[in-house]
């Protein structure tokens, strides 16, 4: 053993100890929503009518830097989203007369929503089950944001970080 070594003692018990994970803090985290990141990211909402044209959505689609669209009828109900994807699928069928077409004519119509108060890890499961990237969200029959699966990576990466950088300090002490 080297001369420096000692065992550990009873008084040794005694000096405070933390610890990273207990059941405790398990269960008793604040569990992080889809309204957490509203919060953060704000709620505007890109949208068009049905009637619009796929050249229209392409126009807005790069003004917003943005990769998807609601559509909405005229009092403001859901019909259906417009992706990035939907288009270039569209561009492969049909090439060289995609963009006069309607947005009605390619928008996904069975869209999944989630709610401000639903978990962000069932949100990311959901779109990773279903291969898409954009998620509206409800609130009292009304669109209230929406998120993407970047905004729900980036929160727990910011998540991570803040939690390494507790530990650290918690090492260094």
């Amino acid at each position: 053993m080297p001369s420096s070594y000692q065992a550990p003692s009873r008084k040794d018990k005694m000096h405070e100890t933390t610890h990273s994970q207990t059941s405790e803090s398990n269960t008793s985290k604040e569990t992080a929503t889809v309204r957490k990141i509203l919060d953060t990211k704000g709620k505007d909402v890109f949208a068009l009518r049905p009637q619009n044209t796929l050249h229209e959505a392409v126009v807005m689609l790069k003004e917003k830097r943005i990769g998807a669209l609601l559509v909405k009828d005229a009092d403001g109900k859901l019909l259906g989203i417009l992706s990035e994807r939907d288009i270039v699928r569209r561009l492969a069928e049909t090439p060289g007369q995609t963009l006069p077409q309607r947005v009605e004519d390619i928008m996904t119509t069975s869209v999944e929503v989630c709610g401000p108060d639903d978990a962000l890890i069932t949100v990311l499961r959901k779109m990773t089950e279903g291969r898409f990237r954009h998620m509206p969200v409800i609130e009292n029959d009304a669109i209230i944001g929406i998120v993407t699966i970047g905004d729900v990576v980036n929160y727990r990466l910011n998540e991570l970080e803040y939690e390494s950088l507790k530990l650290k300090q918690l090492i260094v002490g």
